[in-house]
């Protein structure tokens, strides 16, 4: 099985610990991104896994092709060239105070990218999948005609197409959103994205549920769900649940919907080492689990472990195997030391 997916690689720069911005005399470094994650997780899983996107030629850009390499990730298809790396500054919340995001991604190759430089034919003969999350085509007007061009593409190859809504408010409003990402939703079989996603994205969003107040009303979700399948004809829809006591540990489940059966995973209780990339594991733990044929229930709770352990790992890259993940899910959480 042949897995595509198309996004912005960038550096993320965090001061070490729980430090401030204006505390850090050093930055840890990592490269990521959302759909980066999700083509890592996949390769890392044993599946056959593309990732599609534009880096600079510089030192940098040299960096992220080889951490994707690392992976088990084929870049052939990465095209290079543009002006720069996305930066991401990321200050770690704890306790009541909460994480940081500072955006400096203005003029990066991918936001600049054409579809002139991807052979979109090429890359999706003999694909079974796509994947590309809504953070992309909210990085510019170009990227976001990048994005369209690559599901057209997808769909005219017969190819699932999953979307990550992933709403990011330093990039766009919901108006803005709302204009681009609803007339994407007819490539769309897969639909992915949490309730503040739905409600910004698509204009939809579940009664009862405070995220702030670490209150969830899963009946909400369901009928969400049904609203979203009749709008859009989404095969499947998943969401990740975040019941956020604090900054430091969170409450981690998961919903599926097919279009009969509604299924929500066990919840895991995380004290947070790095919550970013959370979504994007599960993402690629629902796309592993439905091209594997595990079925709605096995499918939700590999999803949820997967993401579940990545928020134990620094850094963007879900760094387990499918053993972990596997072991997970049987109900091995004690955390003992492996001898």
């Amino acid at each position: 099985m042949r897995v595509v997916t198309m996004g912005e690689m960038m550096l993320r720069l965090m001061p070490a610990g729980n430090q401030r911005f204006e505390q850090a005399t050093t930055f840890e470094a990592y490269y990521g991104g959302d759909e980066s994650i999700v083509a890592t997780s996949l390769a890392r899983f044993g599946l056959d896994s593309w990732y599609i996107t534009k880096l600079p030629e510089n030192p940098l850009g040299d960096i992220a092709l080889n951490k994707l390499r690392e992976q088990g990730v084929d870049t052939s298809c990465i095209a290079r060239g543009g002006e720069r790396l996305g930066l991401n500054f990321y200050e770690n919340g704890v306790s009541m105070r909460p994480s940081n995001v500072v955006y400096d991604r203005k003029y990066s190759a991918i936001s600049q990218a054409d579809p002139k430089d991807f052979d979109f034919d090429v890359i999706f003969e003999g694909a079974d999948w796509f994947h590309v999350a809504g953070i992309t085509p909210a990085i510019s007007n170009k990227a976001a005609i990048l994005t369209e061009c690559a599901l057209s593409a997808a769909k005219a190859h017969s190819l699932t197409v999953s979307v990550d809504l992933n709403y990011r408010s330093k990039l766009w409003t919901p108006e803005q959103a709302q204009s681009v990402m609803i007339p994407l939703m007819r490539y769309v079989d897969v639909c992915i994205g949490n309730e503040e996603d739905a409600e910004k994205v698509l204009g939809m969003a579940p009664v009862g549920t405070d995220v702030h107040g670490a209150k969830l009303d899963v009946d909400g979700y369901r009928a969400l769900f049904l609203q979203m399948k009749e709008r859009f004809g989404f095969k499947i829809i998943g969401t990740t649940l975040r019941e956020s006591y604090s900054a430091s540990d969170n409450g981690w489940s998961a919903l599926l919907y097919d279009g009969t059966d509604f299924y929500h995973t066990k919840k895991y209780d995380i004290h947070l080492v790095d919550r970013g990339g959370g979504g994007a594991s599960f993402a690629a733990g629902l796309i592993y689990g439905t091209l594997s044929g595990f079925g709605l229930q096995k499918t939700g709770e590999f999803a949820a472990a997967a993401s579940a352990l990545k928020q134990t790992i620094a850094g963007d890259f879900n760094l387990v195997t499918l053993k972990e993940v596997l072991s997970l899910m049987g109900g091995d959480i004690s955390g003992r030391v492996n001898r």
